[in-house]
């Protein structure tokens, strides 16, 4: 592999840390907006609004499956953090940090909230070349995590678990429902 210019492992130390903590406060957001929408289906469920409370579970599931998601981007940035030193020594991509590197790379584009991770890809880009970028971008290799490729898919969620996570608000809330 080939780098374009010499990466600033500064710069990427200092927005792997920072993105950490975008990413812990999005997810944070995210889940008090989730707890809050499940009160307001509730609500719609016990005035008869059924089709108005499968449209807003649909977005709740988005958003849990976002918070997954930033959850595991999390987890990858404070990996290549933890072996900063080793991504400064070598010149080749080491397999410890190769599905990490290549999952960061991935999600990117689909996590436009944490700008941080724009520096960071630019960086490994500059580290590991723009090729491999374009490769981990597009899934070339198989190696990006196929749990993280579904939690930020925009495909719509399955009826049936639409219909667990309606069930689920109903009886938390005390509210009868039957599908």
């Amino acid at each position: 592999m080939f780098s374009s210019g010499k990466p600033n492992y500064e710069k990427l130390s200092a927005n792997l840390r920072l993105a950490i903590n975008r990413l812990k406060l999005l997810e944070k957001k995210k889940t008090e907006i989730a707890i809050k929408s499940r009160k307001e289906i509730a609500d719609f469920i016990r005035n008869g609004k059924i089709e108005r409370a499968r449209i807003r579970v649909e977005s709740i599931i988005r958003e849990d499956l976002t918070v997954e998601a930033m959850e595991m981007v999390e987890m990858y940035c404070d990996l290549l953090l933890s072996r900063m030193a080793q991504i400064k020594s070598t010149n080749n991509l080491d397999d410890g940090i190769e599905q990490p590197v290549a999952n960061l790379l991935w999600a990117t584009a689909k996590l436009s909230e944490v700008r941080e991770l724009n520096v960071i890809s630019s960086q490994l880009e500059k580290k590991y070349g723009k090729t491999f970028k374009q490769a981990c971008c597009s899934d070339l290799f198989g190696t990006i995590n196929k749990s993280l490729i579904k939690k930020l898919s925009v495909e719509p969620p399955s009826r049936l678990l639409v219909e667990k996570y309606l069930e689920e608000v109903a009886r938390s809330y005390n509210v009868p429902y039957t599908p």
